[in-house]
């Protein structure tokens, strides 16, 4: 892994200085370096780990991807039925390898990164040292991250966005900072006495921290740097951030666990988000981006196709569940089957081809209505999705989080005429108890189908 020479240097210089802080326990540089040391020994050539964030996960980590090993980092909030699938299809742990604390070989994979597992087997891909280290150079000079920088990245570990962040800093020898479970009032905590100044987060843990924190007061004034993944940024968000976190600047990215980054902008005090609410910025370093259509021919500017691209970011494949379609490289240029399209050399993102709903012969984006959603009084947050529909294939949905007061089926299709084209609004509408989230802060548009299918109390239909 492209870290541990860096651990090393870290530990000679600054033995003494605080490497990693999870909760209130942690590591110095040179307790790191010899807690992973001590694991060496027992460290088999693939690891397994699936537990919750601590600092001992870190050095756990830091020992399964030194020298020849690969790290198998497996989410603890999965079901029993995902673990035990995932689990069987890994290779049998061999012998533990060498007893040095070292990088092995650039171009073997070090990594065994999974899809979500909420809905069926994980897929499995694997990642080598010289993609994150290319990944490392090109985020640190983009997100302008500064030597004396503390980051707090509250989410889980097994995530991509979480786990990627803490080997950054790694890399660059920053102080991080995260929380055995996601809380706001633990992240705040953090935030106030630990001296933050850099978060990583999701757009959901973004709103919550945001507006919890202009309502109970927690200063942030000392965060200067907000980096927002997973999920597009909406204005509502965007402004409650601000608000609490006046001196940051905020930067948002497109990015799959795959491909690592792709394209990203840094929003100024005085930046907007714009009017179609799907601009995602210009082309990573290192990357170059284009639109093509399902055979890998690029299509015309301002069409929408898949997102393809080529950078030296991407991981190497998958070791199972490769359908054909969820990772594929045409002519040089790797896409997911992300949708979207370019404005000179803007990206515009519009969604997973899988989340497209297709009704009466027309195909729309869930992320077109949500936007739409979001912009009326009244709505918290919005979800949108596809249903089976007898006469039109599919119909379109969408279920809605009160911000207060009360609202009807009628008041949100008013808000919509002036946004959206009449293919594209919503058959019918629900109320939220709570937005269907994963354990990682991201909207699941399945969990919401999941929820209306089976008349879950949590959904309920707007008359």
């Amino acid at each position: 892994m492209p870290f541990l020479d860096k651990i090393q240097m870290w530990a000679d210089r600054r033995p003494d200085d605080t490497a990693v802080v999870v909760n209130r326990g942690g590591y110095t540089w040179a307790e790191l370096c010899a807690a992973a040391e001590q694991l060496l020994p027992s460290t088999p050539q693939i690891s397994i780990l699936c537990e919750p964030n601590s600092p001992e996960f870190v050095a756990r980590f830091c020992a399964g991807v030194a020298s020849g090993r690969q790290a198998a980092v497996l989410d603890p909030a999965w079901t029993e039925q995902s673990r035990t699938a995932v689990l069987q299809k890994l290779p049998r742990p061999s012998p533990a390898g060498g007893t040095a604390l070292e990088d092995g070989d650039p171009d073997w994979p070090f990594l065994i990164g999974f899809t979500s597992g909420t809905t069926s087997t994980p897929k499995a891909f694997i990642r080598s040292r010289r993609s994150w280290q290319t990944s490392f150079q090109a985020s640190i000079e983009f997100f302008g991250l500064r030597p004396d920088d503390k980051t707090l990245a509250p989410g889980p570990l097994a995530a991509t966005l979480n786990l990627y962040a803490l080997s950054e800093c790694l890399y660059s020898g920053t102080e991080f900072h995260s929380l055995h479970s996601f809380d706001v009032g633990d992240a705040h905590s953090a935030i106030t006495h630990d001296g933050i100044t850099r978060l990583v987060v999701v757009p959901t843990m973004l709103r919550l921290l945001s507006e919890r924190g202009l309502t109970s007061g927690v200063d942030a004034s000392a965060i200067t740097s907000i980096v927002c993944a997973g999920s597009k940024l909406d204005a509502r968000t965007l402004r409650a951030a601000r608000r609490w976190a006046p001196n940051a600047t905020i930067f948002e990215y497109y990015g799959a666990a795959e491909l690592s980054f792709v394209a990203g902008r840094e929003l100024g005090p005085k930046d907007l988000l714009d009017t179609e609410g799907t601009a995602i910025g210009r082309p990573f370093p290192g990357v170059e981006i284009q639109i093509t259509d399902d055979e890998g021919k690029p299509v015309v500017e301002g069409t929408p196709g898949n997102i393809s691209i080529r950078s030296a970011m991407v991981c190497q494949g998958y070791l199972w569940g490769d359908d054909g379609t969820s990772f594929r490289v045409v002519d040089g240029r790797y896409t997911v089957g992300d949708q979207g399209y370019l404005k000179g050399s803007e990206l515009h993102i519009l969604g997973r081809s899988a989340d497209m709903v297709n009704t009466a012969g027309r195909n729309v984006y869930p992320h077109e209505v949500e936007i739409a959603l979001a912009a009326i009084p009244g709505v918290e947050a919005a979800v949108a999705a596809g249903v089976p529909d007898d006469l039109r294939g599919q119909r379109m949905v969408a279920a809605i989080l009160p911000s207060c007061g009360s609202l009807t089926a009628i008041a949100l299709r008013a808000g919509l005429e002036e946004a959206l084209s009449t293919d594209k609004m919503p058959r019918d509408y629900y109320l939220l108890d709570e937005l269907p989230v994963t354990d990682r802060g991201k909207i699941s548009r399945g969990m919401l189908q999941e929820w209306i299918s089976s008349m879950d109390p949590r959904v309920r239909r707007l008359p």
